[in-house]
């Protein structure tokens, strides 16, 4: 069992560590721990390389998001949840590629693999929510929902959103009815 001070400053080195490289890649290992407010012998115990940090806010970050869906579900309609949880993956598709040089190759394929099971399961679960209500279409497919919406963090900023209700208007089952 992990104790709760260990906890908390693991949470704070991974706090720290994602603003620090959302503003500057480079930043060291020693500067993290001064942000985190913990000795650089805590922050190695806990991330013994700056690839094992990049990894565990990947990590963190997909479990935000995957563990994000069941409250969406339960304030939102299935359209209106899938967007925002889109908007989200889309920004930390974003993130993510900020950080790509952090990693080596295997690590990329790394982190690849480990999210795309829980992602495509948080797709699943959003489009299966809008096939129940009959709002998205039945024959929407998790995948091929990720490859589009997969291109939209290589887009502009401000063209994410409508490149989003183009992708969002096709899995309407209102416009595919026939």
């Amino acid at each position: 069992m992990v104790r709760s001070d260990a906890r908390a400053n693991r949470a704070r080195i991974l706090a720290a560590a994602r603003q620090a490289f959302a503003e500057d890649g480079d930043t060291s290992m020693n500067q993290i721990a001064q942000l985190a407010g913990v000795g650089p012998g805590t922050l190695y115990r806990n991330y013994p390389s700056r690839e094992a940090l990049v990894l565990a806010i990947y990590q963190d970050e997909v479990d935000r998001l995957t563990g994000s869906v069941p409250d969406l579900l339960t304030t939102l309609a299935p359209p209106e949840a899938l967007r925002r949880w889109t908007t989200d993956l889309v920004d930390a598709m974003r993130q993510k590629h900020g950080l790509g040089d952090a990693l080596s190759p295997i690590a990329h394929k790394t982190i690849s693999e480990q999210s795309y099971g829980p992602v495509i399961a948080a797709i699943t679960q959003l489009l299966d929510a809008g096939k129940t209500d009959g709002s998205i279409r039945a024959d929407a497919e998790p995948g091929d929902f990720l490859q589009l919406t997969g291109a939209l963090w290589r887009a502009a900023p401000d063209r994410t959103q409508p490149m989003l209700a183009l992708i969002l208007d096709g899995l309407s089952a209102h416009r595919h009815r026939r």
